[in-house]
């Protein structure tokens, strides 16, 4: 038997408002058996009057407002609200944007200027719906647009493109998932919540997720649990592409949301072409039986993973070898030359010092910087699919060929699987983004943060196969 809300979304054709917050909005209690046109129109008494009444002119019976339509004093229905409001969004037969600060007869370009735009909550609430229209002050239809829906307005949602840096396609065909998380959080990177919490709650049904909701935690516990649920989940890594300060959740998670703000980190790719190229100079540079061992130990990694705040990170580590302390005119951070065996020299800005090196006696043996690559399958070369995917298990030789056939095709089996592990060589001797841990007194580690993206190469792919420290380390 279906639920009420079910049987709702199924059978009723509702409105919802996406608006901001201002002033007095009313409450369930404000509301509950009255008559809303016979209340006093002050305030959000009023937006509310002018909602319900611009539903029923477009020939709605059921309209819906975060404000009054949630009592907020029950936890129990708060927490099924927030978790269900994608939902509810989503399958609204209209979705009504009022945009409070935005004058009648405004010209293309008010949109943008909207505090509407602004706001946490409202990302989820353009995304979700399937149709929307976009009201101003006076509650006329935005630019006079009388498309049906504005999802299909070229003027309004390259507007809204420009307002938001989400391109058009996909807010016209948004669906929750966690694919793509760094894209995702710089969309809410810039956007603001009058509760801290809020701002990674709002993001909940973006990613499809569905966590507790406690208002008596601090935001980067909030949004450390939406990044920890994320990583779990997908294996998805990306959202480890941040610069700032580290959260107290995990060192390896930002603080704040406006980390993500800056766009993921670009890094050089090869054409097709240019990956033939390597991997033909590489032939008679590597072996086979090391760059295949590389390949399969990398094959074998598991997916990064989350255990008690605890990051368990697969990983490639290059040890810190000398850190060499640059003059600075911000007194606050150091900048610091790294060196490390077989890495090309690179430098850093942070807040943290280096005791490892700076002091003229050795440091304890437990005490190291290492940079980390964070693995990522898609380095292999490897489809997403379970059938399409290669193991190295099938590179071993039959056990007794029975036919020069036979030895032919393993050899085409065992070139074409060094040729794949060649392939990886190519890629790992790319640049690549990494980032710095260092190891505490238990054997666990923290990230050191810092200002910009951490941009590493190696100095010879030749050398990779030999180079290569694989680990999973954990990170507090």
């Amino acid at each position: 038997m279906k639920g009420v809300e079910e049987v709702v979304m199924t059978y009723f054709q509702y409105v919802m408002l996406s608006h901001k917050w201002e002033g007095e909005e009313p409450l369930l209690q404000d509301i509950q058996g009255k008559d809303i046109y016979k209340l006093d129109p002050i305030s959000g008494i009023k937006k509310l009057q002018s909602f319900c009444k611009t539903a029923h002119d477009l020939g709605y019976r059921w309209a819906w407002s975060d404000t009054c339509c949630i009592d907020k004093n029950t936890d129990v229905e708060l927490q099924a609200s927030i978790k269900s409001m994608f939902a509810w969004y989503h399958h609204s037969a209209l979705t009504v944007v009022y945009l409070s600060d935005v004058p009648p007869l405004s010209k293309s370009g008010a949109l943008a200027k909207s505090a509407w735009s602004t706001r946490g909550w409202t990302l989820q609430e353009f995304l979700a719906p399937k149709v929307i229209l976009f009201y101003q002050t006076n509650w006329t239809l935005y630019l006079d647009d009388r498309t049906p829906n504005h999802k299909n307005s070229v003027a309004i949602m390259q507007e809204l493109e420009v307002a938001t840096g989400i391109d058009r396609r996909a807010v016209v065909a948004f669906h929750p998932e966690m694919r793509d998380a760094r894209e995702k959080l710089q969309w809410a990177s810039t956007r603001t919540t009058t509760l801290q919490e809020d701002i990674a709650y709002s993001l909940f049904g973006i990613f499809g997720v569905r966590l507790h909701v406690d208002y008596t935690e601090k935001k980067q516990n909030a949004l450390g649990r939406l990044l920890q649920e994320i990583i779990a989940q997908s294996g998805d890594i990306t959202a480890l592409d941040w610069v700032g300060k580290s959260s107290e959740f995990n060192s390896c998670l930002p603080a704040d949301i406006t980390s993500y703000e800056d766009p993921p980190c670009k890094l050089p790719s090869l054409s097709e072409e240019e990956i033939q190229s390597s991997v033909s100079s590489l032939r008679g540079a590597v072996a086979p039986q090391p760059a295949s061992q590389l390949y399969q130990t990398l094959d074998y990694l598991s997916a990064a993973r989350f255990a008690h705040h605890r990051l368990h990170l697969p990983c490639i580590v290059f040890p810190i070898t000398e850190a060499r302390r640059k003059l600075g005119h911000d007194q606050k951070t150091y900048t610091y030359e790294l060196k490390s065996d077989g890495l090309r020299n690179l430098q850093i800005t942070t807040e943290d010092k280096f005791s490892q090196f700076s002091s003229a006696r050795p440091p304890p043996a437990w005490q190291t910087i290492v940079l980390v690559r964070p693995w990522d399958r898609h380095l292999l070369g490897l489809h997403d699919t379970a059938d399409d995917r290669q193991s190295v298990d099938n590179w071993s030789l039959p056990e007794s060929p029975s036919c020069d056939s036979s030895a032919a095709q393993t050899e085409s089996i065992y070139s074409d699987s060094h040729s794949q592990a060649l392939r990886l060589l190519v890629r790992l001797g790319l640049p690549f983004s990494g980032f710095l841990l260092a190891r505490q007194r238990d054997g666990e580690f923290k990230r050191i943060a810092s200002d910009r993206n951490i941009i590493a190469q190696v100095k010879d792919v030749a050398s990779i196969t030999y180079l290569m420290d694989i680990r999973t380390l954990e990170v507090l």
